[in-house]
């Protein structure tokens, strides 16, 4: 029996993409950097979960990262740079420049209405999923939540199942007693490593990447019930 849905955020619950893209470059204008990254680049980047990571990654692919002045200044530099990403990215959503994906909201209603526990497997800060839910949903929107797992419990980004194993372990439910909810490819891996079925909901960020061994893969979970959900799920316990 399905007990439990378990929720990524960026892309999957919220389009925050777009946002984080603008958060970004105001961050790189800010610190005086001649960086600029753009859809294509942006999109390409996203197959390295976290946002400091991502960072890393582009300036090490530049090849220009100084290596005279150690690790610790650049790990200084990157540390700045995110955290005025995550403010502008906050600011963002509270402007409501950020909106919650078709469907969602009414799927988890009706998750809770039927006695289904909802959860939420992010490796996004933890701020970035406050301001976001309680934007939606309001200042109570943790009771919403029996487990909120996100960057600061689960410092190992997906792919690494370790977001969801610690989910599964703090609801003391099993792999096959839940539903995992993603957008990435990185996050599918994550899920399915971790034992979870998954159903996708891509974006236009990652409507390209490879889903073998989702569920299902949809553009939205517009129009998908929660008996669908429950019936795609016991579907896939006996196949």
């Amino acid at each position: 029996m399905l007990k439990a849905l378990i929720f990524d955020v960026d892309g999957t619950l919220a389009d925050t993409e777009m946002a984080h893209l603008s958060a970004f470059n105001l961050a790189f204008a800010e610190m005086g950097l001649e960086w600029h990254w753009d859809v294509p680049l942006y999109t390409r980047l996203l197959e390295v979960s976290g946002g400091k990571e991502r960072i890393r990654a582009y300036w090490e692919s530049r090849g220009d990262m100084p290596r005279e002045i150690g690790a610790g200044a650049v790990d200084a530099t990157i540390a700045r740079l995110h955290e005025i990403k995550t403010a502008a990215y906050e600011q963002a959503v509270q402007d409501g420049q950020v909106q919650m994906r078709p469907g969602v909201l009414q799927l988890m209603s009706a998750a809770m209405a039927d006695g289904l526990r909802l959860a939420i497997a992010t490796t996004t800060s933890p701020v970035n999923v406050t301001t976001l839910l309680k934007r939606w949903i309001g200042p109570d929107w943790r009771e919403h939540f029996s487990v909120i797992e996100d960057a600061s419990t689960a410092p190992r980004k997906k792919p690494d199942p370790l977001v969801y194993l610690q989910t599964l372990q703090r609801l003391g439910l099993t792999a096959r007693e839940c539903l995992a909810i993603e957008d990435s490819a990185n996050g599918l891996q994550a899920a399915r490593k971790a034992g979870l079925t998954t159903v996708i909901t891509t974006n236009a960020f990652t409507a390209h990447q490879d889903f073998k061994g989702a569920l299902r893969t949809l553009s939205s979970l517009e129009g998908t019930t929660l008996a669908q959900l429950r019936e795609w799920h016991r579907q896939s316990l006996i196949s």
